[in-house]
């Protein structure tokens, strides 16, 4: 008999027993915590020492209070899954990406942008968009909604889900970490280290574009080798339920009209024409510390939405399903902006498109819950995943050693040079994102202690809020305790494991990139540093 091939561990294999290291962690490090200071408002903390707790049955109790403390974007996984059946239901994502090829194969056809190659294009420019977003206001736990989209289109132009996975969410982090306007990273830290806020950033617009060009060629040189041979892909096995998927789709998609369709726009107008009455004089776009009074935003996208679904309409119920999601995008990017939605009010912005995709479609109540249904079916695992790798940071909490790690680290600090003392602040933000992926949560912990430990060694305030942006951003790529890069692997169906040993080079490159991007903060004079 041959030998057995080892196979690499399940995500929830991995994930567990990573719970189990936190676990026996509770019981050899010392615990203590961060207070704020006695008698002060102050922001400043100092470190106790309390007793550790340490974590046994805890272990098993981890998914319970993990799935709890994620419910937000667990329940947010399980509408986007539910909605997005519907919407494949309809074959209107396959209508688009049909349309869209065809398009790329029109334009190929064109010598010279077939020379530059419209594919590339194609990448680059979804890449830039989802960076600036990433960048300017924070997108992280939205790009779970694309992923959906992103990956069958990559798949369906000869790449593998990785690259789907890239061009939205690897993109929307890489301008997460090089952020220009992000107010949950440089809006807070600079607001504690006690800088203006978001100054210095003609140097963070520059970081930022260094990075992107980084991410975009790793992205295309990857992308290049898969489509040159695509049983090079790591996923190339898992991606079958892709590929099964599109060729099961392969015959073309048969477009119908209905008035069950005329049903569904009318619901939808009245809706928006509503919430446009209702808001439009309260629209106030926030991008970065500026505030733009729009009152024109909502009644121009009324109409845009309005004169869209009537022309697809008079197409096929597929382009109008397809309006619909399209438009549910540009709400999402308004009332992110515009009104500061979160994932409960997109949940409702979803649920709505897999209604009404379903009336489109001229189905009944009953079976547009149980398309729902089974739509959120074949979710569940990656809402489970999330759940469970939420526990490592309930066992680490209950056993009181997080803020143990994070002072032990900032021990580090003392006799260190400028360059060595920011070095390992950017070591120490990167260390601990692995463990807190919270941009807000760590800028509270650990900004009041770096911020005036930066005075002391001469490094500027702005320098150490570049340490903790970039270290925040990096590991958020990589790390298993990050809810939302689980539940889009999830989505992706891309192994953990596989997903790890892809990107690890991609992480170090973009770490060592961040060290040599800081060092210039502390020997060049730069605007705001």
């Amino acid at each position: 008999m041959g030998r057995k091939k080892r196979e690499f561990p399940n995500t929830y294999v991995i994930i567990f027993a990573i719970i189990l290291v936190c676990a026996l962690a509770t019981w050899l490090v010392p615990g203590g915590e961060y207070v704020k200071g006695p008698g002060t408002e102050s922001v400043a903390v100092q470190f106790n020492e309390v007793p550790a707790e340490g974590q046994w049955w805890s272990v098993m109790e981890a998914f319970y209070n993990g799935f709890t403390k994620q419910s937000g974007i667990i329940c947010f996984i399980l509408v986007i899954g539910a909605s997005f059946w519907v919407v494949n239901k309809s074959r209107a994502i396959d209508a688009g990406i049909f349309s869209f090829l065809g398009m790329v194969t029109r334009l190929e056809k064109n010598r010279a942008l077939a020379r530059i190659g419209v594919s590339n294009m194609v990448i680059v420019l979804i890449m830039l968009m989802f960076s600036l977003f990433g960048a300017v206001f924070g997108m992280s736990e939205e790009t779970i909604a694309f992923v959906v989209i992103l990956v069958p289109l990559a798949v369906s132009m000869g790449y593998d889900s990785i690259v789907g996975v890239c061009m939205v969410y690897v993109a929307a982090h890489v301008g997460f970490a090089g952020a220009i306007l992000n107010p949950f990273t440089i809006g807070i830290a600079q607001d504690l280290a006690g800088l203006p806020m978001f100054s210095g950033i003609e140097y963070r617009f520059f970081c930022w574009v260094v990075l992107n060009v980084i991410a975009i060629a790793f992205v295309l040189l990857y992308a290049a080798k898969v489509k040159r041979n695509p049983q090079k892909s790591p996923v190339y096995e898992t991606d079958s339920y892709w590929r099964g998927h599109i060729q099961e789709q392969g015959g073309g998609v048969e477009y119908y009209r209905n008035r069950a369709s005329w049903v569904s726009f009318a619901i939808a107008a009245v809706v928006v024409i509503l919430f446009t009455v209702e808001y439009s004089g309260q629209t106030w776009l926030s991008i970065g510390a500026q505030k733009y009074h729009t009152a024109w935003l909502l009644p121009a996208v009324a109409v845009a939405f309005i004169a869209t679904c009537v022309v697809a309409l008079r197409k096929s119920v597929h382009f109008y399903v397809l309006s619909l999601l399209g438009f549910t995008i540009v709400y999402l990017v308004v009332g992110v902006l515009g009104f500061g939605w979160y994932i409960g009010e997109i949940s409702a912005l979803f649920l709505s498109l897999g209604i009404l995709s379903g009336i489109a479609m001229g189905l009944s109540g009953n079976s547009i819950v149980k398309e729902l249904m089974d739509g959120a079916k074949d979710i569940l695992g990656a809402a489970l995943i999330v759940g469970l790798a939420a526990g490592i940071i309930y066992i680490l909490q209950e056993g009181r050693i997080i803020d143990t790690m994070l002072h032990s680290m900032a021990g580090w600090l003392e006799g260190s040079g400028e360059t060595g003392a920011l070095g390992l602040m950017y070591g120490i933000q990167t260390l601990i994102n692995l463990v807190i992926p919270s941009a807000s949560a760590k800028a509270a912990i650990t900004m009041p202690i770096m911020a005036p430990f930066s005075d002391i060694i001469g490094v500027s305030r702005q320098a150490t809020v570049m340490a903790f942006q970039f270290g925040d951003g990096f590991t958020n790529m990589i790390t298993p305790t990050s809810g939302v890069l689980i539940a889009v692997l999830g989505i992706a169906r891309i192994p953990y494991g596989k997903w790890f040993k892809w990107v690890l080079p991609f992480i170090l490159m973009l770490i060592v990139v961040g060290f040599l991007l800081l060092v210039p903060t502390i020997y060049m004079q730069l605007n705001g540093f």
